[in-house]
């Protein structure tokens, strides 16, 4: 999966019913990835009518007050230029962001998605906290955002796991029905749920398919 990564501001976008309206989307990328890895992504979403947006992190290799910063500022900048709540894609690492995002800003945000994020649950039930905690200046049970991504934003909010992610289990991607509106069964790898050609397509298709739900 990393070449398809490597190679996702390159690739075709997947082609799909173009409802987007130009409805912005913040795309999150993933632990120790960047918005070079949600490229793909982003182009295909854009193809389908909506206005994507990196979320200019630099590397997302914890989670960092100062980042979440910007980002609040970039969601800001992005509902004001557009007029519409944004949708949150958050891929792994990148979803705690967006659930925290639309925690703090319900009136900025009008929907959630997740790929493969443990936001549910112990923190340690998967299988990078390790790797995180040699990145980070603090544990994995103590990040420097004290909000829980556990708490459902008021945003609709999707979360989409994996059987076979392999790093995040399903169990803390997918949440408890507290946690979430909906939890949707994903059956791609944990590094090729933003950049798998039929994964992106079912993202896509799956924004589409409740972009009804947005008021």
């Amino acid at each position: 999966m990393f070449p398809k990564i490597a190679l996702a501001p390159y690739r075709r976008p997947v082609t799909t019913e173009p409802m987007g309206q130009g409805r912005p989307v913040l795309v999150v990328p993933g632990m120790a990835s960047g918005d070079r890895s949600t490229a793909f992504l982003r182009s295909s979403l854009a193809a389908a009518g909506y206005k994507p947006y990196a979320a200019g992190l630099g590397r997302n290799l914890t989670i960092s007050a100062v980042k979440f910063m910007a980002l609040e500022t970039l969601l800001s900048d992005i509902v004001d230029r557009s007029d519409q709540r944004a949708i949150l894609l958050g891929w792994s690492l990148g979803g705690f962001y967006a659930r925290v995002l639309a925690q703090r800003h319900p009136e900025k945000v009008a929907m959630v998605l997740t790929l493969g994020t443990p936001f549910s649950g112990d923190r340690r039930d998967n299988n990078a906290w390790r790797l995180y905690e040699l990145f980070a200046d603090h544990t994995v049970d103590h990040p420097p955002i004290h909000d829980d991504p556990a708490t459902k934003p008021e945003a609709y909010t999707v979360a989409m796991w994996s059987p076979v992610d392999g790093v995040v289990s399903p169990r803390s991607a997918r949440g408890e029905a507290t946690e979430r509106d909906e939890e949707v069964k994903f059956p791609f790898r944990h590094f090729e749920m933003g950049c798998s050609r039929s994964a992106v397509r079912r993202i896509v298709e799956l924004v589409n398919e409740r972009i009804g739900k947005l008021h």
